[in-house]
């Protein structure tokens, strides 16, 4: 009997420190998050799963096309995921079914569809950023509630692991 409950005593404890490890990697490290809406068609679809990278910013720099987790200004309960288009220090621009950063068009293979809306020119300013869904007319997104403090993203999106018929990483 004995016996018997030191090592149902050991699995519980590993059971118990397995979880822990878990929860420390999700809060600081990396976590799954499965994208709930098609802003992000074609490059996400609804019901992907994607690995999000949460210490980037510590070894690397955010970038032109860098898919983000972020809190949305004004709050709410749910996080976002959308692309980085504009940096600080650009003026950004959307008009003619294009956006303009610093005058040139920016080249985007990845959207569903020319953005049939115009948004700018807006100059973003040091600790912002714009964002918007590569969905770009069916995306709640930065052309509506304007630019991004930097420090609400969450992680960079680097990875989609489910479904396996397009696991790969992200782009």
């Amino acid at each position: 009997m004995r016996m018997r409950r030191s090592a149902l005593w050991e699995w519980i404890r590993d059971l118990i420190l397995m979880l822990a490890l878990a929860l420390a990697f999700r809060a600081g490290v990396a976590e799954a998050r499965q994208i709930p809406t098609p802003s992000m068609v074609p490059t996400i679809l609804p019901g992907d799963r994607v690995l999000v990278d949460k210490l980037f910013f510590r070894f690397d720099e955010l970038e032109r096309g860098d898919i983000v987790v972020f809190r949305p200004p004004g709050g709410g309960k749910l996080d976002y995921i959308k692309r980085v288009i504009a940096l600080p220090g650009e003026e950004v621009a959307v008009r003619d079914g294009r956006v303009w950063i610093n005058g040139q068009p920016l080249e985007e293979p990845y959207i569903a569809e020319p953005p049939a809306y115009e948004y700018g020119p807006v100059r973003v300013p040091e600790g912002k950023v714009l964002v918007l869904g590569d969905n770009r007319n069916n995306s709640q997104d930065g052309h509506i509630w304007g630019l991004l403090d930097i420090k609400a993203i969450k992680g960079r999106a680097v990875f989609r692991f489910w479904p396996l018929s397009r696991w790969g990483p992200l782009k």
